[in-house]
């Protein structure tokens, strides 16, 4: 797209006026304001957020239909819907920003492995299918096929996208452009590569194997680091990090330079979903040795997503720079409360099954919550609820507008 249509610029104008007009709103602060307390262990109270939706169960109304024509009109629109969606239905603890964020055209050439696998699809407008993903690693002649990722920026793409951004919210919203914030899992990729059981035998089987993937994936990323820092392609200031409010006073780093961010300014996170199952000593020897060297060039790090962290908190310990720590529907929450107490943000995932089940019961949800806001006080645990991983809500978008308002009666009432 070069210019605009006038039917979809004024659309999207008009959207963009409503989000505006909240993100002007004097609550925006007062949320920000929240956020910076919890993630600097002060909090005023638990915080509350809802991330991962099932979009395409959510529309109700035609609010979230889309009415542009041109495909990046519609990507803008569709994203400007949903922070309006949002804000009427589930806000809860979510900040409404001034401006857009153009993403530069940066290019990645990632490892070079090509995913195989089969797809199970049980609802087509979902985006969530099952893998069934091939192992492509059995001996050590295939660790050859992991590249260095290679940093490139199409300059004149990027110009592109920002003038047509201008024509279309100048005035109204400001423009941003935004570098990479860049996902820098170990595991996430593996099971991607191997599938979930053939890596998780290998860790037995083949250690030395393993270590040799688990250790070029840590030097392609530390490498792609080195290409974001020095070409000025890291973003700016984060508003989410990994589904929570990232605002705090502590970055960006002294000496910060907008024009060339450093990892140091930055939220990471880090993750090893797949090793629900494996021991401490293995989790350390295969994940936070590993993750540690990227961790160490952040400012501040969440840890942590579905893996049940409860039992391993003395190995998550020895990660640099964590902040928060998330506990998954699977943890016991009692054990990671004791073992998080003050030093971390307990980063809650209540369990999204809430919202799939045959009936919504509002009654279990009230008591689920109240359970994760009422440890956390016992062991004086600053607390965040993050619902997401929402795969479906019946196609009945009623059961998360309740979630919400639910969720934030419970951590107002505390």
């Amino acid at each position: 797209m070069d210019m605009a249509s006038t039917q979809d610029r004024t659309l999207i104008r008009e959207l963009a006026a409503q989000v505006a007009e909240i993100a002007a709103m004097p609550v925006q602060e007062e949320k920000r304001a929240l956020w910076r307390r919890l993630n600097g262990l002060q909090p005023e109270r638990p915080m509350v957020m809802a991330d991962q939706v099932c979009w395409n169960e959510m529309n109700v109304d035609d609010e979230l239909t889309l009415r542009c024509t041109d495909p990046e009109c519609r990507g803008y629109e569709d994203e400007l819907r949903r922070i309006l969606y949002q804000w009427r239905h589930f806000p809860v603890d979510m900040v409404v920003e001034p401006f857009v964020r153009v993403p530069k055209a940066v290019h990645n050439t990632g490892f070079g492995i090509t995913i195989q696998e089969t797809q199970a699809v049980t609802d087509p407008t979902n985006a969530v299918v099952g893998h069934k993903y091939e192992n492509q690693f059995s001996c050590a002649d295939d660790l050859e096929k992991i590249r260095t990722p290679r940093v490139s920026h199409d300059a004149a793409e990027t110009e592109r996208r920002l003038a047509v951004a201008h024509e279309l919210f100048d005035g109204l919203l400001e423009v941003r452009s935004e570098g990479v914030d860049p996902y820098l899992s170990l595991w996430d990729p593996i099971a991607t590569w191997m599938g979930v059981e053939n890596a998780l035998y290998t860790l037995v089987d083949q250690p030395e194997l393993m270590h040799g993937v688990v250790g070029r994936i840590t030097a392609g990323y530390l490498a792609m680091l080195d290409q974001l820092e020095e070409r000025g392609l890291l973003c700016g200031p984060q508003s989410l990090i990994h589904c929570t409010g990232a605002y705090t006073d502590e970055l960006p780093a002294a000496g910060y330079d907008p024009a060339k961010p450093r990892t140091r300014d930055l939220w990471t996170f880090g993750l090893a979903q797949m090793f629900s199952t494996v021991s401490p000593a293995m989790f350390k020897e295969f994940e936070v040795d590993y993750a540690s060297r990227i961790c160490a060039r952040f400012g501040l790090v969440y840890y942590g997503c579905c893996d049940p962290l409860d039992g391993k908190m003395d190995e998550v310990r020895l990660i640099p720079g964590v902040r928060k720590v998330s506990m998954s529907p699977w943890t016991d929450q009692k054990r990671g409360a004791a073992e998080i107490g003050g030093d971390y943000v307990f980063s809650r995932k209540p369990s999204p099954a809430f919202l799939a089940e045959d009936r919504f019961d509002a009654v279990r949800v009230r008591q689920d919550l109240e359970i994760s806001r009422d440890v956390c006080a016992r062991y004086g645990c600053p607390l965040e609820l993050i619902l997401k991983d929402i795969s479906t809500v019946r196609y009945e978008p009623q059961r998360l507008w309740e979630w919400a308002r639910i969720a934030m009666e419970v951590v107002s009432a505390g």
